[in-house]
């Protein structure tokens, strides 16, 4: 498995489990801090395509939790 998709299972293991047990997650302020910003971007009218707001949210989740901007390799 390569360092990328690592890192990427590794995200999605985070948010799987900050869904599951939100108050039991270490994850939970990466969480809403995500939530917060991609709402507000998907409320925008700025959004041309759902699957942009699903993907900034995920891509901001990773940044909240790894500090690094995913976009960046």
């Amino acid at each position: 498995m390569s360092k990328e998709n690592k890192v990427t299972t590794e995200i999605g293991e985070r948010l799987v489990k900050v869904l599951k047990t939100p108050e039991e997650s270490d994850c939970q302020e990466s969480f809403a801090r995500a939530m917060e910003l991609t709402k507000a971007y998907a409320s925008s009218g700025s959004a041309t395509h759902f699957s942009a707001v699903a993907r900034l949210f995920y891509d901001l989740f990773e940044m909240f939790e790894t500090g690094k901007d995913p976009r960046q390799n």
